[in-house]
């Protein structure tokens, strides 16, 4: 960036250390190496020089060039390449060695790394000898008793001092890095600094160099030395960098904006375990045993424990009932016959629900109302809105004078309060709800689905001794933080890009 101002003005803001960068260019041509004006003394720090020139360059006085050079170089002192230790064992047992003789000669594993070497230099053949395979020197294996080897004469250049990349071969390189620590990579940046032909007219416009003052203190006030001192001109048009605030994380800041709408509309918070038996995430919900949601492909089932055993053996009979002829609800059930082993199988909880019907269980006298901002996991295909760990908004209203407006309203009153408006409801199927809905949401140029709600059936209540109408819905988080900051990509919330960051709004 070069900033537009009068040469007279360029001047008098000039800092000392400025100013010097000018007269030394003017002593050396005008044109140095950063490393010159340090190795010479004339600045003793490369942040001084740097600083200096960079200012320079953005008055329009100077230009600064850099020029990045890959060397390769010896991280400590390497010995002998396995494979020629392994070609001088072999010819001085006469041209052939068993692979067990080998590793005799050459302990701690070098062996199998010279055999991996011999082979692929074609330096020795592996034949079969009865039980035994035998090493044996090939023409090639020979040669090399009386010569370098190229991989070895590169290395010794190498060790002597750092090689140019242009200057080594490219494959033997390659070899050589697979070496595990046998040389390095090294990047040398040399950093030079030119005038420009207003950084000539400056340097010949008779600069003195003195000590600047940056800031006037009390001593230098009440003793006068203010009065003889150059202070340093500040222009207040110079660009600054960009000051970034410290900010939370966008799903930070979303989770604490839910909870506090949430608490504001008096309802607590309800948590539950990741770990889950399928009898309390799927069972007690009254979804069938043989519901695709149960399937491998959509849930992540567990090794490690298999199985949750569960105690409370009166529910476990109003569950068993409600499945197999519906219970006392008037219910007809899934029918066929429930089982107990697959209720009690150990999976990561799959939505938030599952702490809905345990809080329920806990606290079945109405009027309730509660949330939960929860992790959930299931076997999605990663994509630009899928993940397959990911979180949920999950409420629940118990009252006996709560009904299907009541759960619309609240939804409307949620999102109003989250500054969306353009919402649609439309109707639903889900095993544990009727009536059932879907939430959805208009959102870069397409309505996009943030989840369902609808009012527990009968058979989901009445094992649990509830009588009261219960209202639940469970919403997208990230897909609601998308919608908040018009993220096109779920995968950015979690990706933590310091750019992103940086320009997320605070509000």
């Amino acid at each position: 960036m070069v900033i537009t101002m009068e040469f007279s003005e360029i001047l008098e803001g000039l800092s000392y250390n400025e100013k010097k960068l000018l007269l030394a260019l003017d002593e050396k041509g005008g044109r140095t190496r950063i490393a010159d004006l340090i190795s010479d003394g004339t600045f003793s720090l490369e942040v001084e020089v740097m600083g200096a020139a960079s200012w320079l360059e953005s008055k329009g006085l100077a230009k600064l060039t850099e020029r990045s050079e890959k060397f390769f170089v010896a991280p400590a002192e390497v010995g002998e390449l396995p494979e020629r230790t392994a070609v001088k064992a072999i010819d001085a047992a006469g041209g052939s060695m068993s692979m067990e003789a080998l590793a005799d000669a050459m302990p701690g594993g070098a062996d199998k790394i010279a055999v991996g070497w011999l082979k692929r230099k074609g330096l020795a053949d592996i034949v079969k000898e009865g039980d035994s395979k035998i090493l044996r020197l090939t023409d090639k294996g020979r040669s090399i008793l009386s010569e370098e080897m190229p991989d070895e004469a590169l290395l010794k250049r190498i060790m002597a001092g750092p090689v140019p990349e242009a200057e080594a071969d490219k494959a033997l390189i390659k070899d050589l890095k697979g070496r595990q620590g046998m040389i390095a990579e090294k990047i040398v940046t040399e950093r030079t600094v030119e005038f420009t032909g207003l950084g000539v007219k400056a340097a010949s416009s008779g600069l003195e160099l003195k000590p600047q003052v940056t800031d006037v203190t009390d001593r230098m006030i009440q003793s006068g030395e203010w009065k003889d001192a150059e202070i340093r001109k500040y222009d207040v048009q110079t660009f600054v960098p960009p000051m970034i605030p410290a900010k939370k994380h966008p799903l930070t800041r979303l989770t604490a904006q839910v909870r506090g709408i949430f608490t504001d509309m008096g309802f607590e918070e309800m948590s539950s375990e990741y770990v889950q038996p399928s009898f309390w995430n799927m069972d007690v919900l009254y979804t069938p045993q043989d519901h695709p949601a149960r399937d491998l492909q959509d849930t992540f089932y567990l090794e490690n424990p298999a199985s949750i055993h569960v105690d409370d053996e009166e529910l476990v009979a109003k569950i068993r009932a409600i499945h197999e002829n519906g219970g006392d609800t008037g219910s007809t059930g899934w029918g066929g016959k429930w089982s107990r082993e697959k209720a009690e199988s150990a999976l990561l909880r799959t939505h938030s629900t599952v702490s809905s019907i345990k809080y329920i269980a806990a606290h079945p006298d109405a009027p309730r109302k509660a949330f939960s901002i929860s992790r959930i996991f299931r076997k999605e295909s990663i994509d630009a809105t899928h993940l397959p760990e990911f979180t949920q908004i999950e409420g629940i209203v118990i009252d006996e004078h709560a009904n299907f407006d009541m759960l619309i309203t609240l939804i409307r009153e949620f999102y109003a309060r989250m500054g969306f408006d353009k919402i649609r409801i439309r109707p639903a199927y889900f095993p544990y709800t009727e009536p059932s809905l879907e939430l959805e949401v208009f959102f870069n140029g397409k309505w996009m689905e943030l989840g369902g709600a609808g009012i527990f059936r009968p058979e989901v209540l009445e094992p649990l001794g509830v009588t009261t109408p219960v209202l639940a819905w469970g919403f997208g988080f990230e897909r609601l933080a998308m919608l908040k900051w018009d993220i096109k990509d779920i995968r950015e919330l979690y990706i933590s890009d310091i750019d992103i960051l940086k320009n997320s709004t605070v509000l």
